[in-house]
C-alpha cells in the first residue's frame, strides 16, 4: 500500500513509533542521573544550615566538641532562652527592628520602582533614553561610594540613630527602576491602547491593568529589597548607635564579640535571623521564577 493510500495511524500504532533509529527508548534521556546531581547539589547547600540549626539546640559543651554532630545527643532550647532574655543583648528588639525597617524600605522601593520603570517604558518624553542611561550608570558605583554623602545627609535631617536612617535611603534604587522597566516593555502596547480608547486615563490604565499583570515582578523586586535591607550590616553600623536601635545583622556582631567561644548563642541568633527569610521565600518562590522569566532583557 502506498504512502498516499495508507490509512491513518491509530493511537496505539504511534505510541509504538521508536524514539530514534536506536528501537524503543535508547533516544529517551534518562533523569535519574539529572536529580542524582540535583540531589547533591541542594545536599551541599542546606548542609550549612541544617548544621547551624543542629548547633543552635545543643549543649555549650557540644557544641564546641571537636567531633563533628549532625544532629544534638541533648537537645535544649538553652541557647535561644539566654540570647533572647539576656539585656545586654536584646535580640528580640532587633528582631523587631530589622522586621520594621526591611518591610518599610522595600514597599518603598517597590513603589518608587514600579512607577519609574512605567515612566521609563511606556510615557514618551525628551531625554527619556539618555536617563535610562544614567540611572543604569549608578549600578557601577560600589555602594561605600555614598557612605559618606548619605551619612552627612541623614546628619542634617536628624536620622541618625533612627530606624529612618535604614529606611529611607535605599527607597529608590536603580536596580529595581530598572527591572521594573524591562518588565512593562514587556507587556504588549495593545492593552494601553484598548484601556485610553474606553476613556481610561494613564492612571487608571497603570493601576487597573498594567499592576495586576506586573505582581510577580513586584513580588520578586519586594523580595529581593528585603533580604537586601534585612542583611545589611555596614550601614547600620555606621547609622545606629544605640544598642537598642540595633538591627539583627550588627546586633548579632555585637552578640558574636561578647560570646566568641558560645556557638550555641551564635547559631541561635543566625536563626532567628534566617527562619523569617526562609518563610518569606517559601511562600514567594512561585512569583520569584515567573517573575524572572518574564522580566527579561528586552529593548
Amino acid at each position: 500500500m502506498s504512502a498516499l493510500t495508507r490509512e491513518p495511524m491509530t493511537p496505539e500504532e504511534i505510541e509504538a513509533i521508536p524514539d530514534d533509529e536506536g528501537g524503543p527508548g535508547e533516544g529517551r534521556r534518562r533523569p535519574w542521573l539529572f536529580y542524582t546531581l540535583l540531589g547533591l547539589l541542594t545536599l551541599i547547600f542546606i548542609a550549612p544550615l541544617i548544621y547551624m540549626a543542629s548547633t543552635s539546640f545543643k549543649t555549650p559543651e557540644d557544641a564546641i566538641s571537636t567531633v563533628p554532630q549532625w544532629f544534638p545527643a541533648q537537645p535544649t532550647l538553652q541557647a535561644y532562652e539566654r540570647v533572647l532574655n539576656d539585656p545586654a543583648t536584646p535580640v528580640g528588639r532587633w528582631f523587631v527592628n530589622s522586621m520594621v525597617a526591611a518591610t518599610a524600605n522595600s514597599l518603598l522601593a517597590v513603589s518608587t520602582a514600579t512607577m519609574a520603570g512605567y515612566a521609563l517604558a511606556r510615557i514618551p518624553f525628551k531625554g527619556r533614553r539618555a536617563l535610562l542611561v544614567l540611572i543604569i550608570a549608578t549600578l557601577f558605583l560600589p555602594p561605600v561610594v555614598l557612605l559618606v554623602p548619605n551619612y552627612l545627609t541623614l546628619n542634617y535631617l536628624g536620622w541618625l540613630d533612627t530606624l529612618l536612617a535604614v529606611i529611607i535611603p535605599g527607597a529608590a534604587g536603580a536596580f529595581g527602576v530598572f527591572f521594573m522597566r524591562q518588565f512593562f516593555v514587556g507587556l504588549p502596547k495593545e492593552l494601553e491602547e484598548s484601556a485610553f480608547l474606553d476613556g481610561a486615563s494613564r492612571w487608571q490604565t497603570f493601576r487597573r491593568i498594567l499592576l495586576p499583570l506586573a505582581r510577580p515582578a513586584i513580588a520578586t523586586l519586594l523580595l529581593l529589597t528585603f533580604l537586601t535591607n534585612w542583611n545589611d550590616f555596614l550601614w547600620p553600623i555606621y547609622t545606629l548607635f544605640s544598642p537598642e536601635m540595633q538591627t539583627l545583622p550588627a546586633g548579632l556582631s555585637t552578640l558574636q564579640s561578647a560570646n566568641s567561644v558560645r556557638y550555641d548563642l551564635l547559631m541561635a541568633g543566625a536563626m532567628i535571623s534566617a527562619v523569617p527569610v526562609l518563610i518569606i521565600y517559601s511562600f514567594t518562590q512561585r512569583f520569584i521564577v515567573e517573575g524572572i522569566a518574564s522580566a527579561g532583557m528586552k529593548e
